[in-house]
């Protein structure tokens, strides 16, 4: 326990970070001025929406969902959750939305000195949109329109994924997701008519609150909640704005304070850091979509490269004497595991399982985590081959702010002496640098993914709206949810 005590009462101002972040939230022209920053929340929003319905397959996502005590709903003029007729307040509206979107690794993600997935914070965007877009025209007002959203996802993803570049929380124990709820607090907050000061005392409240423990991310602990701490975390962002906005205090150096600030008691004495270059529209500019596998992120270019060597390796697996996997430190550091795999969220974060399916069936879906799968003996069989090490060059390019590669190689060794060409892939699909080459493979996921919950009439209308740039902006948000009711 701190012994630190501090005699002064005098109050401080607002931590200069609070400060920069509120402000930033407020000035929305920043966020709305960037045509590629727009036209990538475009396809962020169809991808985060088509991974939600997708894990609707899930029983045990779906066992998650709804209120939290059965019949707590508002019909006709709660926040919907796309793909059910669920009508729930905004809080536990935005955990559905968070955990729907989340559950199978599947939407966005950002890598940097912490990574994370920004489109995590749809969920808050989405359920606070839509409850006040039904409220307002209820009250004879204007409703929200898909415009406000897309700028709300421009800084959220901006928010969290600038505090990544230079904060890694997963060093000292935290997981990322403490950082959908900072961003989700902010967007929150401004969407429901926040002033400056109510940014500043839910932005410090929802410091306040700590971080979660990575625990339920590595062995010997993995599991679900993995796939839903996301969806509490922009719950709980939803309820600090809701509190401000009732005009409940905030707490000026939350982060700063000796002794008890975040910094001093989470971060190990360091500031919290926000580069030179400050907020703009950087990160949803650059964000990276998982577009061919639902695959932890580090892995995806493994897997990439894995499926290449498919038609090589499925046929000769008695053979095989050993299969090495190079990567980045951070993937070794993750994803690399060994022994059994307790459950799907285990072997969506294990590098080795994932390269193992690849080699096996040329490709890796969400199905493919589950037991009936897992029980393959080829599969094990596979992963007790397997040698994970670290390129030093993957992991310079990985931290490397031109690059921000993601880089991975596999190479399968027979007996005999004889081998596979090693197959490296740097970039994934879903990198900048191939958004060319991704993104009529992202609107195909989108459309697959509708059709997996919605009617073919409800998918029509969804895919023609989204391909609309200028259509889908001037849409209520109200209506646009109407689209995904079953």
């Amino acid at each position: 326990m701190s012994t630190y005590s501090v005699t002064d009462a005098s109050r401080p101002p607002f931590d200069a970070l609070l400060q920069q972040i509120a402000d930033y939230t407020l000035d929305t022209t920043r966020a709305s001025g960037s045509a590629a920053a727009l036209d990538t929340a475009r396809l962020c929003l169809m991808d985060t929406l088509g991974c939600g319905l997708l894990a609707l397959q899930y029983p045990a996502c779906t066992k998650m969902l709804g209120p939290v005590v059965p019949g707590a709903t508002l019909p006709g003029i709660g926040a919907r959750v796309p793909g059910t007729s669920f009508e729930l307040d905004p809080i536990q509206a935005a955990f559905n939305i968070g955990a729907a979107v989340r559950w199978l690794d599947f939407n966005d993600t950002w890598l940097a000195a912490e990574w994370g997935h920004p489109s995590d914070n749809l969920g808050a965007i989405l359920g606070v949109a839509d409850y006040l877009s039904r409220r307002n025209v209820r009250e004879g007002g204007e409703p929200l329109t898909m415009s406000d959203v897309l700028v709300a996802m421009i800084q959220a993803h901006e928010i969290q994924g600038v505090l990544a570049l230079e904060n890694g929380f997963n060093r000292v124990g935290l997981d990322h997701v403490l950082l959908v709820r900072i961003a989700s607090t902010a967007v929150a907050t401004r969407l429901l008519g926040g002033t400056r000061e109510d940014l500043l005392n839910a932005l410090s409240n929802a410091w306040i609150d700590g971080g979660a423990l990575r625990t339920y991310r590595h062995a010997p602990n993995t599991g679900s909640r993995k796939s839903w701490a996301a969806g509490d975390a922009t719950s709980r962002a939803v309820r600090h704005a809701l509190f401000a906005l009732k005009g409940e205090m905030g707490y000026p150096s939350a982060l700063s304070a000796p002794g008890w600030g975040f910094q001093d008691v989470l971060f190990k004495g360091r500031p919290v850091m926000v580069p030179a270059q400050g907020f703009g529209t950087y990160v949803m500019e650059h964000v990276l979509f998982k577009i061919s596998f639902p695959a932890e992120f580090h892995a995806q270019t493994a897997v990439e490269a894995a499926v290449t060597l498919h038609p090589e390796v499925a046929g000769r697996l008695e053979e095989v004497e050993r299969v090495v996997i190079e990567t980045q430190e951070s993937g070794k550091r993750i994803i690399d595991k060994t022994g059994p795999l307790a459950n799907p969220a285990d072997r969506d974060h294990c590098i080795q399982y994932m390269t193992a399916v690849g080699l096996l069936k040329g490709g890796l879906t969400a199905g493919d985590y589950e037991d009936d799968v897992a029980v393959d003996a080829r599969v094990d069989a596979l992963r007790g081959k397997m040698e994970v090490v670290e390129n030093a060059d993957f992991t310079r390019d990985y931290l490397d702010p031109a690059k921000r590669s993601i880089g991975n190689a596999v190479q399968v060794f027979f007996r005999g002496g004889r081998a596979t060409a090693r197959v490296a892939v740097e970039y994934p699909i879903g990198h900048r640098c191939r958004r060319a080459e991704g993104v009529p493979i992202l609107v195909e996921k989108f459309d697959r993914n509708l059709r997996t919950r919605l009617s073919a009439r409800q998918s029509d209308a969804l895919l023609a709206l989204c391909g609309d740039a200028g259509r889908l902006a001037a849409t209520p948000v109200h209506r646009f949810m109407d689209l995904f009711v079953v």
